[in-house]
């Protein structure tokens, strides 16, 4: 028997009677980590999963909940946005898998895609100098709002099929794989919090007050490295989560601070 009661019969739809009393119990504060999941609640009110997942979409698209794919739903952070997305620590991280599944409209901004090259940033992938590279510098918006800048080096001998790509709807490491051949299936990241330049602040449309999550990351494709990344993304709207168990565990090396060249974080799981 179920602890909750709609009415049927009366003209009003299940889904629209349910999301009424959701929203009620959401401002009551009864849900204060997340919303039970869709079974539990299809069994609390006595109606299908369908009428549930309805209930739950108009609440996602209103802002009052934010959830992910295969995830429970939760409360929204204040104006219903902040840290929506989610990079979960033990997968290669992505931009535009992490607002897609949560249910953003992800779009890019192209500002700078042209063959140039950098010393310093072959250096760091540990190419000649002189080696040029493919540089693509996209503004990430997340259902309009800005959400990062993001700026990736990658070799031309092997990227440079990627020039002929429109980058305003799709993500770079589909294109890669297609394109290239090339799957980034490892590499180190840097991640650690950072007050952004005036510049930046402006591009990302945030205060001085706000930090910003600074996400280094060298990719790698087997042993070879096929990519430098440099991405800000809003802290008020950008977490990252780490999952762990007893049996297999994880574990997060720090970089050491005040080094100049910092060990980047890593996660293992055995």
């Amino acid at each position: 028997m179920s602890g909750r009661t709609l009415v049927r019969g009366d003209g009003t739809p299940l889904w629209q009677q349910l999301l009424a009393d959701l929203r009620r119990r959401l401002e009551d504060g009864e849900f204060d980590a997340a919303l039970p999941g869709e079974f539990a609640l299809a069994a609390e009110y006595g109606v299908s999963r369908y009428t549930v997942r309805e209930a739950l979409r108009r609440m996602r698209e209103d802002g009052a909940v934010v959830a992910g794919r295969g995830r429970v739903a939760r409360p929204a952070g204040p104006g219903g946005r902040a840290g929506d997305i989610e990079q979960p620590l033990d997968e290669p991280y992505s931009l535009y898998v992490a607002v897609e599944a949560a249910g953003r409209t992800q779009r890019s901004v192209v500002r700078t895609f042209e063959v140039r090259a950098d010393g310093v940033i072959a250096t760091r992938m540990g190419l000649e100098e002189s080696t040029p590279l493919v540089h693509l510098e996209r503004l990430r918006l997340a259902d309009g709002e800005p959400l990062a800048v993001d700026r990736v080096w990658l070799p031309e001998a092997v990227a440079a099929p990627l020039l002929d790509v429109d980058f305003t709807h799709t993500g770079l490491y589909p294109e890669y794989r297609r394109r290239c051949g090339i799957r980034v299936d490892g590499g180190d990241e840097n991640i650690r919090a950072v007050i952004p330049g005036r510049g930046e602040q402006e591009l990302l449309g945030i205060g001085a007050d706000v930090a910003v999550l600074s996400i280094e990351r060298l990719g790698l494709s087997g042993d070879r490295p096929v990519e430098w990344r440099h991405t800000l993304v809003r802290g008020d709207r950008f977490s990252v989560t780490a999952r762990f168990s007893a049996h297999a565990g994880y574990r997060v090396d720090l970089a050491e601070s005040g080094t100049d060249t910092p060990t980047p974080p890593r996660v293992s799981t055995p």
